[in-house]
């Protein structure tokens, strides 16, 4: 079992509770696909998801490559995220 999840924050998440929401459903999104491409160590590799006005913002300890990038971008283009390709990735 993992228990170091990552930090989720969003802008204007006291306004906006929906936010948190829905970054909680990308991470499980994100970590599912990782999960059944057979991606080890991929949940220890970034430490937060912050959504800036609809943009996903993903910071990496390590360089993701871009599998794990496309994850990302999967979850957050669905209807469980924003609906668009806007995200970004900070190392």
């Amino acid at each position: 079992m993992f228990l170091d999840h990552p930090t989720i924050t969003a802008t204007n998440s006291f306004t906006e509770p929906d936010r948190i929401e829905r970054l909680t459903r990308v991470y499980g999104y994100v970590v599912a696909l990782a999960d059944l491409a057979g991606v080890d160590g991929f949940i220890e590799k970034f430490t937060q998801i912050h959504d800036h006005k609809g943009t996903l913002i993903v910071f990496w300890n390590d360089a993701p490559n871009e599998v794990e990038k496309q994850f990302f971008a999967q979850a957050w283009a669905s209807k469980i995220g924003d609906g668009s390709s806007n995200v970004e990735h900070e190392v």
